[in-house]
């Protein structure tokens, strides 16, 4: 259990303490004067942000000390998906913005099928690389996030009442929806009958 695979399972962690601030009936009262920051999701915005940059940091340190562990490959993407789609889908559900739920069908949809055919392409011996698309998709959702968690603070005293966060997670959705079909053309090698 090297230092990247120790940082992927605290990101699981993570996930868990985001989901229990998120669901348990806590009464959290707004922040400061604010009328659309609550308490509760300024906790659940930190929660998230740590455990985001705790997927660079794993990443980082795997790479450039050279550790790099099948677990690591295998648990990583998992951590990921636990905490971007479990947010999408408490936020679409109850967020201090509303997610649309078309978004997150897309996300969790593109997820299911890349997923699907990876493991299929291990099965043949055909390596699908990640994609620069992939992690733009990754990146734009953990922004898009921020600033739903937010309800757009500090732009909502500008009047933006979750544009913003609704537009980003409008564009993360597009980025989605481009990097799987780019994988499925980049993994149409594995439908070919031999």
């Amino acid at each position: 259990m090297n230092l990247p695979n120790k940082i992927t399972i605290f990101r699981m962690v993570l996930v868990v303490a985001l989901v229990a601030i998120l669901l348990l009936p806590f009464n959290y009262s707004y922040v400061g004067n604010s009328s659309v920051l609550t308490w509760q999701y300024l906790i659940a915005f930190i929660i998230f942000i740590v455990a985001s940059f705790s997927d660079f940091v794993d990443g980082y340190v795997a790479r450039k000390y050279d550790l790099v562990t099948t677990f690591g490959k295998f648990m990583d993407p998992i951590a990921d998906k636990l905490l971007v789609n479990t947010s999408f889908i408490i936020l679409a559900i109850q967020g201090p913005v509303r997610i649309p739920a078309i978004v997150v069908i897309i996300m969790i949809g593109r997820d299911i099928v890349v997923d699907a055919l990876r493991m299929i392409s291990v099965e043949k011996g055909i390596v699908i690389a990640a994609s620069k698309l992939g992690k733009l998709k990754t990146v734009t959702q953990m922004i898009a996030l921020s600033f739903i968690f937010l309800a757009d603070w500090p732009f909502v005293y500008l009047g933006t009442d979750g544009w913003i966060g609704i537009s980003l997670c409008y564009l993360a959705a597009l980025i989605s929806l481009i990097s799987g079909i780019d994988y499925v053309i980049k993994g149409r090698k594995v439908f070919e009958v031999k």
